[in-house]
């Protein structure tokens, strides 16, 4: 039975990676995804570890994306405003369909908490040109 445990979460973890389009150096793991009070929302949280040097690439959420820092310090890009760098403890919101990037330039992984309220049925991250 832990060997079919085993393999759902491997599973779990994969297809997470494929519906969060990631970026190599960047690992999400999606802890929970369930329907919010707002009708055709759903809410998805998840794990973010960033390797040193690694961004997320420019994307797009089609919802807001809330993000809290655990640790290390990450640089958020987002279009049209200053570059912002946001330390262990702090937090940042995304606006819905705002083209956006995140990235580590330390040497050291950077580990995030993020909470996404997005549209149901359409893919939680979109590549941004």
């Amino acid at each position: 039975m832990k060997s079919l445990q085993k393999w759902g979460v491997i599973a779990l973890s994969v297809t997470a990676g494929v519906l969060l389009g990631q970026a190599p150096g960047i690992q999400r793991t999606v802890v929970k995804q369930q329907d919010v009070s707002v009708p055709g929302r759903e809410a998805v949280v998840a794990r973010v570890e960033i390797a040193p040097g690694a961004s997320a690439g420019r994307h797009t959420h089609p919802g807001e994306e809330i993000t809290y820092v655990m640790d290390g310090e990450v640089e958020v890009l987002v279009e049209g405003q200053p570059p912002v760098k946001y330390k262990a403890g702090e937090a940042f919101v995304i606006p819905n369909g705002a083209k956006h990037d995140a990235r580590n330039s330390s040497q050291k992984p950077i580990h995030l908490a993020a909470v996404y309220l997005v549209e149901k049925g359409k893919p939680l991250a979109t590549p941004a040109p």
